[in-house]
């Protein structure tokens, strides 16, 4: 599927006006105060741009679907600017720093990760005789389930989710399949190490021991338990009912093909645990200081995603039914979403002293920490949000201590408040299609293949709420309470 020129033109006009905005800005004289702290002035009737575009994003592919198609780019860009042009008019230079950080770094790191394993595992194609028998589909997910904490949520999902839907193209009722692949590939499977999903990485830089996650193993193990469970006993009666047969087996093999971007993977792996672990002081561009190593970091990806590019025969991704549309998607979209969480982030970050405070007040015992966190997340940057939680607990019971001393803390003294905030930045990004980068990238490529997806409030009223926030419950009560 082809991009239309209008979405290209429509997000440069975006960057071109944000950037004589920015311009502005500085002429006026308000750059001086870049670092000024925002979320103590901040109204909550700035957050209105990102209910804006979380509301055009549920509603507009279902009251206008052929206007959403081609004019989604430019929806983001009209929700980006309504929050830019104000924020700098009212706050100048201090607001055009937090648009430059939250662009340089976390955005544009973002893409990069999101479109280096997009790439390479586009350029993986599994192929053979899969029935999409309830027994394979649930070897699928269970394989997902257990690599996406070494590959990446997005690394698994991008790998799988095409063998996934190629196994199940006979069957008629496929939507609930792709959900629970969601589900378990693209949120709970990323669990167990800093390199599974970003919120857990977040914490590695701050000081959390790499192999501290693994703690995280017997709740993903409950949650991963149940959903598998209940998927394969859907799927067993489902395809009990389907009215079709699979197509005859011609005796082929599983086989892989373009086997060698595996070795592209394990660099785009080796680049994101390096920039958690080298230290070689930092750059600052446009004021906004970003460490050397995630600079290399975000090189080395570039690198093996083009390198994927030119080693990789394109009949291969050509019979993996590979497309630009699913990354550019995320692409257009997030830049939007990111831009429009600024004040919601910046009041969270305020504590006690933002418009949010109460949320910050109530947040006392483990289950708070992991039900708020975890519905923030569902909607927020889980990433970000995790650090408000991380240090809403260091504040509470650390007060005045060092991070990296306070975290090592809290894990010997508190850990279940840690292990609470984990598991509700990385379990509930599965709530809704914006909750985590390869939900909305899976979907997309779901519905390139013909599939039926529910939309935003559908996957939240017919999925989350009967199936996740149940099995959510199960792990407070076990855990949390």
């Amino acid at each position: 599927m082809k991009i239309k020129n209008t979405h290209v033109l429509g997000t440069v006009a975006a960057v071109l006006v944000l950037l004589l905005a920015a311009a502005a800005a500085f002429a006026s004289g308000g750059g001086g105060a870049a670092h000024e702290e925002l979320g103590t002035k901040l109204n909550l009737y700035m957050g209105i741009p990102f209910v804006g575009i979380l509301l055009s994003i549920a509603l507009c592919p279902l009251v206008a679907p052929r206007f959403w198609h081609h004019h989604f780019g430019k929806v983001s860009a009209f929700w980006g600017l309504s929050l830019v042009v104000p924020f700098l008019v009212m706050y100048g230079g201090t607001a055009l720093y937090e648009i430059f950080h939250i662009y340089i770094a976390d955005y544009v790191p973002f893409i990069i990760l999101l479109w280096a394993l997009y790439t390479v595992a586009g350029g993986i194609l599994i192929t053979g005789s899969l029935s999409g028998s309830p027994l394979v589909n649930l070897a699928i997910l269970v394989i997902g389930t257990l690599i996406a904490s070494w590959v990446g949520t997005t690394g698994a999902a991008m790998l799988l989710i095409r063998p996934f839907l190629r196994a199940n193209a006979w069957r008629k009722r496929r939507t609930y399949q792709v959900v629970f692949f969601i589900f378990l590939v693209c949120n709970i499977g990323g669990s167990l190490t800093p390199l599974g999903d970003p919120p857990l990485f977040l914490g590695f830089l701050h000081g959390v021991p790499f192999f501290w996650t693994l703690a995280l193993l017997k709740p993903m193990a409950l949650v991963s338990g149940i959903l598998l469970a209940v998927f394969f006993a859907m799927d067993t009666y489902f395809h009990r009912r389907e009215e079709g047969r699979p197509p005859e087996s011609d005796g082929s093999k599983l086989k892989i093909e373009g086997l060698h971007n595996l070795l592209f993977l394990g660099g785009i792996i080796a680049g994101v645990l390096m920039s958690g672990l080298l230290h070689i002081g930092e750059v600052n561009l446009f004021g906004v200081h970003r460490p050397v190593a995630d600079l290399l970091r975000d090189g080395l990806l570039i690198a093996m995603g083009i390198l994927s590019l030119r080693t990789t025969r394109p009949s291969i991704r050509e019979r993996n039914e590979f497309t630009w549309f699913p990354i550019l998607e995320v692409a257009y979209l997030f830049a939007g979403i990111f831009v429009t969480m600024i004040p919601v982030l910046d009041i969270l970050k305020a504590g006690e002293h933002g418009q949010l405070a109460f949320i910050i007040r109530a947040v006392q015992e483990p289950v708070h920490y992991f039900w708020v966190t975890g519905i923030l997340s569902s909607f927020l940057d889980n990433a970000p949000t995790y650090l408000v939680f991380l240090n809403t607990a260091l504040g509470n019971f650390f007060p005045g201590v060092m991070e990296k001393t306070a975290v090592l803390g809290l894990i010997e003294q508190r850990e279940i408040y840690l292990l609470a905030i984990a598991c509700g930045a990385v379990f509930m990004g599965a709530n809704s299609y914006i909750g985590n980068a390869p939900n909305f990238m899976v979907r997309s490529i779901a519905e390139e293949a013909g599939v039926e997806m529910p939309s935003f409030f559908g996957y939240i009223l017919k999925y989350s709420l009967v199936i996740l926030v149940p099995t959510f419950g199960v792990v407070t009560w076990v855990y949390f309470l």
